[in-house]
């Protein structure tokens, strides 16, 4: 039986020829944490590093399972500042987290980008009627939520961050 691979076609001359299958695109998460447990600085002065910070909800296990290299983060302390703080970059696939014997936590690697300008304050956000969609205003308990590229870029602004011709936000 004869089986043609998902990225073979036809080019102009009729020959077979593989194409590389085509990434993902880059997706948008936000991230929270408790800054008392894990504070955002220590990733800006290690500069990268394993996040093994999602917990174990069932939400965030599958959220996690959707997060890969090269999506960009929203990093957002909890109590008691209540704020976006800095941008981030995810610099590996999820994998089972090397301290959990059980196997049922994932972790990440994430690598510091730069601090927000402006931190941007969770009253901020809930005002903005282009971010009410954002399951995390619903339920600031998640730890991951995603992004669309509108809200990202929205967010962004907000903290001041402003994209220029030909230059893409981070």
């Amino acid at each position: 039986m004869f089986c043609r691979s998902v990225y073979s076609s036809r080019d102009t001359f009729g020959r077979m020829t593989q194409t590389p299958p085509t990434l993902p695109k880059p997706r948008r998460w936000l991230l929270a944490v408790d800054p008392r447990v894990y504070h955002w600085d220590t990733l800006f002065v290690k500069g990268k590093e394993m996040w093994r910070h999602a917990g174990s909800r069932p939400d965030a296990a599958r959220q996690i399972k959707q997060v890969h290299k090269g999506d960009r983060t929203l990093c957002y302390h909890g109590k008691p500042e209540h704020s976006l703080y800095a941008l981030a970059e995810v610099t590996r696939d999820p994998y089972p987290d090397p301290e959990d014997a059980d196997n049922k936590k994932s972790v990440m690697d994430l690598r510091a980008i730069e601090r927000l300008p402006r931190v941007v304050t969770l009253a901020e956000l809930r005002e903005n009627k282009l971010l009410r969609k954002v399951k995390f205003l619903k339920n600031t308990r998640l730890t991951i939520c995603p992004l669309t590229d509108e809200e990202y870029a929205e967010i962004l602004r907000m903290a001041g961050i402003v994209a220029s011709p030909g230059i893409p936000l981070p």
